[in-house]
């Protein structure tokens, strides 16, 4: 959900996610709830996080309760290490509308947790990249 989340706020970016232990498929309920707001996630699947290891990255982010602490050193060149934690809406067990509301809630947590580092982090530095530093 993050990635397609960041991707949606800006085409331009380059946007990965992998986990340390990727499920087989995407989870169904994670495919509805982001349908229900528009984002489609056909063409996403889950990755293993050992096939990003030795790339250079801006930044490297883990999202998951515990992730941060298990998550693999990445030996690339890593710019920013950071860790937005959520709870893993696949782990939540109940009956459907239950689990449902839970995919819905973390759902948007992930949207305004990214919403707002997108504006506050990285539109920032490409705003400044972009800047004709002639005014001195």
């Amino acid at each position: 959900m993050a990635q397609a989340f960041l991707s949606s706020f800006d085409s331009t970016l380059d946007v990965f996610s992998a986990g340390t232990n990727p499920a087989e498929k995407l989870n169904l309920m994670a495919i509805a709830v982001m349908k229900e707001v528009n984002i489609n996630l056909e063409g996403y699947y889950p990755k293993d996080v050992k096939l990003y290891l030795n790339e250079p990255w801006d930044y490297v982010i883990t999202v998951c309760n515990g992730a941060n602490e298990i998550c693999p050193m990445f030996y690339g060149n890593v710019k920013h290490r950071l860790h937005f934690g959520f709870d893993d809406p696949a782990r939540v067990t109940g009956n459907v509308e239950y689990v449902m509301g839970e995919f819905r809630r973390i759902r948007d947590e992930i949207k305004n947790k990214f919403f707002s580092f997108y504006e506050n982090e990285i539109k920032k530095v490409q705003e400044l990249s972009q800047c004709s530093c002639d005014d001195k």
